[in-house]
């Protein structure tokens, strides 16, 4: 009997012990978040308006912040990389900036003439009252031309730094975009929008698909200006 309460004595020691540890490491990885999430804080406008920001300008040539937005929006979620319903593109930089339709509609005119001329809008064969937004062969050259510039830029960046160092943030950037679309789709799914301002890394291949597209540049310069859909 006193062999069973010894036996009794210690399992429950040894359970309280177990429960403080553990409350112990809860309460440690806790603060640990806290400070993580203090110490990110302070890196967000010199990351966001001196480090992003830089990027985007090296990047945008001679477009506007928003104008940039949009092609690259194209490039990387729409379809093949090289078109969108011009709906879709009003909903997703309106998640990203204070931007009206009208806005956007002013903006994809300015980038279809000349001498931009960087995007089309055609009939949806969808909806006869929607429109696409299609990359012309001189609106993807454009993009090849924005990744070069981005990374060239980069690796300028990149050069001063360790490659573990450089790998490490990558990956953790990876995961951090990852975490925060989850967290964005919960929110969206629990305030009815059902948006998402989720923007994949890229289209496989684009580059390859750009250079191929772009041979039809003569046909479609060609092509009478009656036949061009207005923005």
């Amino acid at each position: 009997m006193r062999v069973m309460k010894g036996v009794e004595s210690v399992a429950k020691l040894e359970a309280e012990h177990a429960t403080g540890h553990h409350a112990m490491m809860t309460e440690k990885k806790d603060r640990n978040i806290e400070q993580h999430a203090a110490e990110l804080l302070e890196l967000f406008y010199p990351i966001h308006y001196r480090g992003n920001m830089a990027v985007e300008d090296a990047m945008r040539g001679k477009l506007t912040r928003k104008e940039a937005a949009i092609i690259w929006l194209i490039r990387s979620v729409g379809e093949g990389g090289v078109e969108m319903r011009r709906k879709e593109i009003v909903a997703r930089l309106q998640d990203w900036f204070d931007v009206s339709s009208p806005a956007v509609t002013k903006a994809l005119r300015h980038m279809a003439r000349p001498p931009l001329s960087l995007v089309r809008l055609v009939e949806d064969s969808a909806s006869g009252r929607e429109k696409r937004v299609r990359l012309t062969p001189q609106g993807q050259r454009f993009v090849l031309g924005m990744i070069a510039r981005g990374q060239d830029f980069l690796q300028r960046v990149v050069e001063q730094l360790p490659e573990e160092q450089v790998r490490d943030g990558i990956d953790f950037l990876r995961a951090a975009v990852e975490a925060y679309e989850r967290m964005h789709t919960a929110s969206s799914r629990s305030d009815g929008s059902g948006t998402s301002g989720k923007l994949p890394s890229g289209v496989d291949n684009f580059e390859n698909r750009a250079a191929a597209t772009a041979t039809d540049e003569a046909a479609s310069d060609a092509a009478p200006q009656g036949q061009r859909s207005p923005v």
